[in-house]
């Protein structure tokens, strides 16, 4: 048997378990869209069907005119929030990471150290702290309340770190010998070369900012200023719940963020590969 023909069922193979794959990742994504579109009775019936009987729009319309429920203002809130934070990360993460990966700091393996074990907290144990500090600056129930504690990521220090340390260093050293100082060459050299490593944290940040769940319900007190996400679990009673208008608010929470990644997707797949990080 020759080496060719070898090689077809091992890709063959690799091609079923891939299609697998997907569907696994796929499946929850497209059931969601088909209760979106269910009726009342059937989103609910004991024989589940993948396909709705009778297509119908009334989750959306449902979810879109409720009176008590402003899915557009939450969704324009968990907009504004997301993008917020993914710009504040960015803009406090890039200069971090930059001085710890480059710039010789007196003990800066150790203050990466100290970044890096932040890591290994749970986030449930900054709760109480943010919410006291939030409460101190005056920013409850709004969203600076939900978009300013994030900015501080060491996630996004370390990413950046490991990025910035795959950079030549021939590159920066030509332009100090062109008298440009730490700075010029941070801004100059440095971050026009990390644009896939900056728009794969700002991805991650917004995602990480629009799927929050817990946060905003501590912090938003007023109806009006919920996030998507806060917002549609107060869209079921405790007796009855509307499960094709929430997977109509799920599906339009869904919109932006796979909006996002297929234009950001080479971006991201760069920006991975460059540091080293795998999912």
């Amino acid at each position: 048997m020759t080496h060719a023909s070898l090689l077809r069922p091992r890709r063959l193979v690799t091609y079923v378990a891939l299609l697998l794959l997907t569907f696994a990742y796929l499946a929850p994504l497209l059931w969601m869209l088909s209760t979106s579109l269910k009726s009342d009775a059937e989103a609910v019936s004991s024989t589940p069907h993948w396909l709705p009987a009778s297509p119908t729009l009334q989750g959306y319309t449902s979810v879109l005119s409720a009176e008590d429920a402003p899915v557009l203002r939450w969704f324009l809130n968990s907009l504004l929030a997301a993008s917020l934070q993914a710009l504040l990360v960015v803009a406090t993460a890039a200069p971090a990471a930059y001085a710890l990966a480059r710039l010789e700091l007196p003990g800066r393996k150790v203050l990466l150290a100290v970044v890096m074990s932040t890591l290994f907290l749970p986030p449930v144990t900054f709760l109480a702290p943010s919410f006291l500090l939030i409460g101190w600056l005056g920013w409850l129930d709004t969203l600076w309340a939900v978009a300013i504690p994030g900015a501080a990521s060491a996630f996004g220090v370390f990413f950046l770190h490991q990025f910035f340390r795959s950079l030549p260093r021939e590159l920066e050293e030509a332009a100090a010998l062109d008298r440009a100082s730490p700075l010029q060459v941070f801004w100059h050299v440095v971050l026009p070369l990390s644009k896939p490593a900056l728009a794969t944290l700002a991805l991650l940040s917004f995602l990480t900012n629009w799927n929050d769940f817990l946060w905003p319900l501590y912090v938003l007190l007023s109806a009006d200023r919920l996030t998507l996400p806060a917002g549609l679990s107060q869209m079921q009673s405790s007796y009855t719940i509307h499960y094709p208008a929430i997977m109509a608010g799920a599906v339009l929470a869904s919109v932006p963020v796979l909006v996002l990644f297929l234009f950001a997707q080479r971006h991201v797949i760069e920006g991975v590969s460059r540091t080293g990080l795998k999912g």
